[in-house]
């Protein structure tokens, strides 16, 4: 296998302890943990406090899986983030373990590690440590359900020797490592190892020109087009400007209103996505949120924080009409006067030809190395 279709690489070092079920422990050693990034990808940066090393990664994958971390046992956080959909669900909105509806979209986890911060337009959660106890713990809405229930996961995870094994392997230096604090740490350590960089238009960057097709490579010169203007909010390696890593110039972050909606004509999102301005109060951020990548594209839809638009050929409509228009019902108005609309989602004229190339690019995105990389599956599910 080619190094890069591994797309990460951890030491998984055995250790000479063995769990009752004969599984190794990996290493717990940061000093031996080494990524192996995708040509021309960025280190990640990594907190100080929770450096990576191959056990915790172990431990969060077992974790990021396991329905033990939900209040009824029903739901994991792979439930709404499935390797499938490159860590999104297909679902318009998604629902958690008590049948709540969520208000948004589950976005994808790829390349999670470099985003600067965390939710559709939270500007507060910086890191994935700070985001991942928001559907475990939070009630508004429900989502794992487990509110009031921390010691109860404990015990759980206490019971299982597995369990027992890892935490010690991942947080050698605690004489009681299965705590909360670690069960986030750990989650947040697997999730920095969702690393994409294996797509059909990488493959073609490195030199095999017949890795895409010739519509793809027509519908990449219209994305970078004057007349398009994509790549002026998706650009660079990570195919967004809302990104950081080692050595990323200091850049403040950015959401943008895209004209989704005009509530009344005076620019309202609907209740209870309302973008920016639900942290911010400020009018002016009604509807911006951040934008995402658009690596795997193809595998997450649907569509914008709310998940309405509902294929590639849509939100190419969307921006072509420099906004949404809603004929009626409750949400009726013209997205493309909407007051607070980033001046770059201005529109442009398309014909139905070049829309396919478009879409035949952006397929090309697709990286199906990442979404069968068994470093990143279930280990739960015997193959």
């Amino acid at each position: 296998m080619k190094p890069w279709l591994a797309i990460l690489t951890v030491a998984f070092v055995a250790c000479a302890d063995r769990n009752p079920a004969g599984i190794v422990i990996p290493d717990g050693n940061p000093a031996l943990f080494r990524w192996e990034l995708p040509p021309g990808f960025p280190a990640p940066i990594v907190p100080a406090d929770n450096p990576m090393s191959a056990a915790k990664v172990e431990l969060g994958r077992r974790l990021f899986y396991d329905t033990r971390l939900s209040g009824v046992q029903n739901f994991s956080c792979s439930s709404c983030h499935r390797q499938e959909n490159a860590f999104a669900d297909a679902r318009n909105i998604p629902f958690g373990s008590t049948g709540e509806p969520h208000p948004r979209n589950s976005m994808g986890l790829t390349n999670v590690a470099y985003q600067p911060a965390l939710g559709w337009a939270d500007p507060t959660v910086r890191q994935l440590e700070r985001q991942a106890p928001i559907p475990m713990f939070g009630d508004a809405p429900v989502e794992l359900g487990l509110k009031g229930l921390e010691s109860v996961l404990l015990q759980r995870l206490e019971a299982i020797a597995l369990y027992r094994h890892l935490f010690q392997a991942a947080f050698p230096n605690e004489p009681d490592p299965i705590t909360i604090d670690n069960v986030v740490r750990a989650i947040a350590s697997f999730e920095r190892t969702f690393l994409s960089g294996d797509s059909r238009y990488d493959r073609y960057l490195r030199g095999n020109k017949a890795a895409i097709s010739e519509a793809a490579k027509r519908g990449e010169a219209l994305f970078r087009s004057e007349r398009l203007k994509c790549a002026q909010c998706h650009d660079g390696t990570l195919f967004t400007t809302f990104s950081i890593y080692v050595g990323a110039p200091v850049r403040q972050l950015v959401f943008i209103n895209t004209g989704l909606y005009n509530v009344g004509g005076a620019g309202a999102y609907p209740e209870p996505n309302t973008g920016l301005v639900g942290h911010t109060g400020a009018a002016s951020d009604m509807g911006k949120f951040k934008v995402p990548t658009l690596r795997n594209i193809d595998l997450t839809f649907p569509y914008m924080h709310d998940g309405s638009l509902g294929s590639l050929g849509e939100v190419i409509d969307h921006y072509a009409a420099g906004g949404r228009t809603v004929a009626s019902g409750v949400h009726a108005g013209d997205g493309s006067r909407n007051p607070f609309k980033d001046p770059r989602v201005a529109g442009f004229v398309i014909s139905a030809a070049e829309k396919a190339d478009l879409i035949s690019f952006l397929q090309s995105l697709t990286d199906s190395a990442f979404i069968a990389n068994p470093r990143l599956s279930n280990p739960w599910i015997v193959r």
